[in-house]
This record gives C-alpha cells, sequence and structure tokens, in this order.
C-alpha cells in the first residue's frame, strides 16, 4: 500500500516550488497565500522535514525540498499526460451560465458567431440567477451581475449596470405625459424592485413609507421588458439592453434621468483556468462583441 501524503499539499509543494514563491503559487492555483502556506506546513508535518527556508521577504527550497521538487514535477507531468484525453474532450465543449436578462436581452443574439467562428466547439448555454459551480464542472465561465471580488475567481467587469423608466408609446398615450411624481399611482412592473425607490428619491420623489405597493412581480429584467412592450406598467430597465426597442418605438423612456448603485456584470471564471484555450477565446469574442454595441468603453 502506498504512503503517499495528502495530494492537495503535494500539489501545493509543486507549484510553490517551481515558483519558490508562495504568492504566485496562490495565484497559479487560485487559492490565498495564507492556504498555500498551510498546506505546506501541513506536507512538512507529515514528512518530518522542513522544504523550504523562511527568509526575510521570500521562501527558498531546503535541500530536501530541491531532491524532492523534480520527481514531484515529474509525476503532476505523468498525470497530466494521462488525463490529456479528457482533456481533449473537455476543450470541445464550452458551457457558459449567466442569468435570464444577460441570455434573453443580448448573448443569446449573439452567441451562434461564436461557434460558428470555433466550429470545432460546441456551446452550451446555462441561464440561471444562483452562483456557478465551477468546481462541480457546471460551467467553464460565467457572466453574472454584482460588484466584483469573488474569492479565487478572475472578475472583469464587462458592463455597467444603470437604469430608469420605460414603457410602451401607448402607455404614455393612455396616461398622458408623465412627471416622476406619477409613477407613484401609475401601474409599475415589479414595483418590490429596490431600483424603484432609489430612482425616484434620485428624482426628487418622496417615496411613502411601509412594504412595496401591489403589481405584477416578474422575476428576470427580460421579462418586465417585454411586459412593458406590452402595455402592463412602467418598468425599471437598463437602457443597454433595450436600445434597440428604444430606436424602433417599442419601448420609450419618459425621463432623462438613469441612476446607478454601482452594479455591474462581470465575466468571471477559475483564476487556475485563465490561460485554457476555448476560455480565452470565448472571453476575446464577448470583450469585442461589446465593444460595438456600448456606446463608450466601460
Amino acid at each position: 500500500m502506498r504512503r503517499l501524503p495528502p495530494l492537495a499539499a503535494v500539489r501545493v509543494f509543486e507549484a510553490a516550488a517551481r515558483h519558490e514563491n508562495f504568492t504566485s503559487a496562490a495565484t497559479e492555483l487560485g487559492m490565498t497565500q495564507a492556504a498555500v502556506s498551510y498546506q505546506i506546513k501541513l506536507l512538512e508535518e507529515r514528512l518530518g522535514a522542513p522544504l523550504f527556508r523562511r527568509e526575510k521577504r521570500r521562501v527558498v527550497l531546503t535541500e530536501a525540498g530541491r531532491r524532492a521538487a523534480p520527481q514531484i514535477t515529474r509525476a503532476f507531468d505523468a498525470i497530466d499526460a494521462a488525463f490529456g484525453a479528457i482533456r481533449e474532450e473537455d476543450a470541445g465543449l464550452l458551457a457558459v451560465s449567466t442569468t435570464n436578462t444577460f441570455a434573453n436581452t443580448w448573448l443569446a443574439w449573439r452567441l451562434g458567431s461564436f461557434q460558428m467562428a470555433n466550429p470545432e466547439m460546441a456551446v452550451r448555454l446555462l441561464t440561471d440567477e444562483t452562483i456557478s459551480d465551477f468546481a462541480g464542472g457546471e460551467a467553464d465561465i460565467a457572466i453574472r451581475s454584482g460588484l466584483g471580488g469573488w474569492e479565487g475567481l478572475a472578475a472583469e467587469r464587462i458592463l455597467p449596470i444603470d437604469f430608469t423608466p420605460m414603457c410602451s408609446p401607448g402607455f404614455v398615450d393612455r396616461y398622458g405625459p408623465l412627471t416622476p411624481a406619477d409613477l407613484l399611482r401609475v401601474p409599475l412592473i415589479s414595483p418590490h424592485d429596490p431600483w424603484w425607490p432609489f430612482w425616484l428619491r434620485e428624482a426628487g420623489v418622496d417615496t411613502p413609507e411601509g412594504p412595496p405597493r401591489r403589481g405584477v412581480r416578474l422575476d428576470s429584467q427580460a421579462h418586465e421588458g417585454h411586459a412593458a412592450m406590452a402595455g402592463q406598467g412602467v418598468a425599471m430597465l437598463t437602457p443597454f439592453f433595450w436600445r434597440n426597442d428604444l430606436a424602433e418605438g417599442r419601448l420609450v423612456r419618459p425621463f432623462e434621468q438613469t441612476s446607478t448603485r454601482g452594479y455591474a456584470y462581470w465575466l468571471v471564471y477559475p483564476e487556475a483556468r485563465r490561460g485554457v484555450t476555448k476560455i480565452k477565446r470565448f472571453r476575446e469574442w464577448l470583450l469585442a462583441e461589446l465593444a460595438r454595441d456600448l456606446p463608450s468603453p466601460v
């Protein structure tokens, strides 16, 4: 029976030995520097010998560590080769996860061009409002909304989220020219949305205390925009997603004011998979497509 030390710690040692730097190893593995230090300490305790010598601002391999490192690297190279066929199969499928809103108002309309530019690759689009399970292999890359800063993940801000009321031209005809204060009395779509009181306060309208108004509640901006086009009420929408409907007259903006709470859409993927070809290709394609549609740099 093999007497192997914890493989997670061995993997950390191999990366730290190559770099002779815990911070660089942490970046490669998508870990914190503290986690790298802990795994190295765990391995040294298991072996009963130091593998690194800690100096003021750096770490240096001990003689024992220097003897072990090349053999460990060769072992990982052998494992890497053994899984090569599986990786080739993985390279043939890109799973992209995003929200219903981003998929329905923008991405689904363009994703076919990415697949045509990469005919050897199948593309699967997953729509969900929850955080993607990268560890479980559910998705390769994701587009998520929020404030950023997800541990262990590379996150690139790709689209700011702003918002303003929109409705159909027929709705304006029915209720007359609207003022911001009129929004307290006309039908609203998803009146529970916290963007409503935020926008109204910025417009100088005192919002009443208490629970949100009753009204049609929908689970994504994609549905809210289509309900607004159908004349069911005023929806709080992000202009970028509805610019074609605004240009073609299916929606109108009664007010110039646009608000933001600092949220954005982010391209998110595991830090350790930054160099994977299919992720790099999708990232480059996505940024190029957005650059064509955005009126100015993010």
